[in-house]
């Protein structure tokens, strides 16, 4: 990794506590924040089921690239380059629409209060909570980035071809430990993933010609025929067996070599992280208990450049209003 980036991490890590991030924090300023964050993702969730697993994700994607600051929802500019056409982010998030909205809701009620970082972290919450997984309490306090760098996330974000040594080396870097990085994984109970994410898997794994010997044979053969090589590449396939339920069949499916992700059966079949899955397939209850610790800890990446309150979350305040410096 690049020197800059290897000291932007540290940086990231050593002032994670001078947000101040508190549970509560609205309590004061705006007590509704929380109830209507989690209606909206709700009614979203009602009209298009995926839609959640969609927001649960920017969290990740939103805390590994200079903390969690909102960064990832802002739109190009004539001078920016943003990160939503990143390599991990370009035709794979979606659902922006949702935050837009959750944004807009709780503007009406308390305008220029609740920052677009904050929703971000209380809507992947819920979205856990929302689809039958563990409802935790969420420090909150952040302030939204006043830009974005294309070029960061394509730096830090891994690849869906990742395997489980590079992905313990990268969370290392913020001081998550392999639990943490398995728990994390776990996100992927709900969802789906894209065709283009596997081809390699099925047709090339390791530049061999043939398939990833991991996949389950029958497992395989599904995916043959959901993903065959003249496919368009933007179909998607479930994540795991249950994928709009917030369970640990995910890490069955992995036991049972049937993870849609190369970074996903990874998991299983590297020794350091097998006895994670193991443990999370047999019981649920410390699957979600390490999920809870690892979100948290992933919510608390800081940094201490300067930030704001949008008002939209596609965009900087025009003026810089309500603008501060992380201490």
């Amino acid at each position: 990794m690049h020197p800059l980036f290897a000291f932007l991490l540290l940086h990231i890590i050593t002032t994670a506590s001078a947000a101040q991030l508190r549970p509560g924090f609205y309590r004061e300023t705006c007590p509704d924040a929380e109830f209507v964050v989690r209606e909206v993702l709700h009614k979203a969730m009602i009209r298009e089921p995926r839609s959640v697993a969609s927001v649960m994700r920017f969290q990740f994607h939103d805390c590994l690239v200079n903390g969690c600051d909102a960064s990832m929802l802002l739109d190009d500019t004539p001078t920016m380059l943003g990160e939503k056409e990143a390599l991990s982010n370009i035709n794979s998030l979606r659902s922006f629409e949702v935050i837009d909205e959750v944004k807009e809701a709780v503007e009406r009620i308390c305008p220029g209060v609740v920052s677009c970082a904050d929703i971000i972290i209380m809507a992947a919450r819920d979205a856990v909570a929302l689809t039958g997984g563990p409802y935790w309490e969420v420090r909150l306090g952040r302030l939204d980035s006043l830009t974005a760098r294309q070029e960061d996330s394509n730096e830090i974000m891994p690849s869906p071809r990742s395997n489980a040594s590079s992905l313990i080396d990268l969370f290392s870097k913020y001081n998550l430990s392999v639990k943490d990085l398995v728990a994390l994984s776990g996100t992927h109970s709900i969802g789906q993933a894209r065709c283009f994410s596997i081809m390699f898997r099925l047709y090339n794994q390791s530049g061999t010609g043939r398939p990833d010997p991991a996949i389950e044979p029958k497992y395989r053969e599904n995916l043959y025929k959901l993903c065959p090589p003249n496919v368009d590449q933007n179909v998607t396939g479930d994540l795991d067996a249950t994928p709009r339920l917030f369970d640990n069949q995910y890490f069955k499916d992995l036991v049972a070599g049937r993870g849609f992700l190369n970074s996903d059966q990874t998991l299983f079949t590297f020794t350091k992280t097998r006895k994670f899955v193991e443990l999370f397939s047999k019981d649920q209850s410390e699957f979600f208990m390490a999920l809870v610790e690892g979100m948290l800890k992933l919510g608390d990446l800081q940094s201490n450049q300067p930030g704001e309150i949008r008002r939209n979350c596609r965009v900087v305040n025009g003026r810089h209003v309500n603008t501060f410096w992380e201490s």
